[in-house]
C-alpha cells in the first residue's frame, strides 16, 4: 500500500485530474449535477433515505459525492443520521480537497463546516446527522473484511478503460456481498464487463441515461436473499 497523497493535475482552472490514471475527478461540464444524477437519482435518493441509511463508495475522490448527500439529507429533512463509508487507495492531500470543493458554490457552507475534518488519509467524523468513514487502501483488499451491509452503492472508481482493478468482477461480488438485501448500486459507466460483473455477483441491471456527454449509465439492484 502506498502512503503518497494522489498527485494531481488542474484542467480548466478548478478540474482535478488524476496524474496517475490521467481522469477527471468529476464531469468537466458539472460534478454536482452529475452527482446528483448518477449517483443519488441512480439509486432512487432522497426518496429512500431514512435514520441509519447507509452508502458506500468505491472512490472517495474530492469529497463531492459525501457533501452532495448530505446536503441532500439536510434538505429532505430527515431525522437521524446518515452513514457513509468510502474505500480509497490513493486519498487527496486535504488543500486539494478545499481546492476542489471550492468550485461548487451552492456546497460552500457544508464544506467549510467539514473542512477541518480533513486529514487526507483513513478517518471517521461523526456529526449529529453524519457518520462518515473513509478506509484508506485498495477496496479489493479492505472490502473483504468490510463487517457491514450498504443500503447503497456509489461505484466511482476511475474510467474502467483507466483503472480496470476498480471495476473487476471479483470486486463487484464483493459490493453485492456487502449489500444489503433489496439494495442497490449505481454508476456513471455502462461498460459492457462492468454490467456483466454486476449480474453475475446477483444484481438486476439497467441500462439508464447518463449525464452530459456519457450517453449511458449503470442502475443495479440486489435481489431479495
Amino acid at each position: 500500500m502506498q502512503d503518497q497523497h494522489a498527485p494531481l493535475l488542474w484542467r480548466d482552472g478548478e478540474v482535478p485530474v488524476s496524474a496517475r490514471f490521467d481522469d477527471p475527478y468529476f464531469s468537466l461540464e458539472n460534478g454536482l449535477a452529475e452527482t446528483r444524477h448518477v449517483f443519488l437519482a441512480g439509486n432512487d435518493l432522497p426518496a429512500r433515505f431514512r435514520d441509519g441509511f447507509h452508502i458506500a463508495e468505491l472512490g472517495f475522490g474530492t469529497g463531492l459525492n459525501l457533501l452532495a448527500t448530505l446536503h441532500a439529507w439536510r434538505a429532505a429533512g430527515v431525522a437521524g443520521r446518515l452513514r457513509l463509508t468510502s474505500f480509497e487507495a490513493f486519498p487527496m492531500a486535504p488543500q486539494d480537497m478545499r481546492r476542489a470543493q471550492a468550485r461548487f458554490a451552492e456546497l460552500a457552507e457544508l464544506a467549510a463546516e467539514l473542512a477541518p475534518h480533513w486529514r487526507g488519509g483513513a478517518q471517521e467524523i461523526v456529526l449529529p446527522d453524519l457518520h462518515f468513514t473513509l478506509i484508506k487502501g485498495d477496496a479489493r483488499i479492505t472490502l473483504r473484511d468490510w463487517p457491514h451491509e450498504a443500503d447503497a452503492w456509489f461505484l466511482d472508481g476511475f474510467s474502467p478503460a483507466k483503472n480496470p482493478e476498480m471495476w473487476q468482477p471479483d470486486l463487484m461480488a464483493e459490493v453485492a456481498h456487502h449489500t444489503a438485501p433489496g439494495g442497490t448500486a449505481a454508476t456513471y459507466t455502462a461498460a459492457g464487463f462492468v454490467r456483466r460483473g454486476l449480474e453475475a455477483a446477483g444484481f438486476s441491471v439497467s441500462r439508464v441515461p447518463g449525464y452530459g456527454r456519457k450517453r449511458h449509465m449503470t442502475q443495479a439492484r440486489l435481489a431479495g436473499r
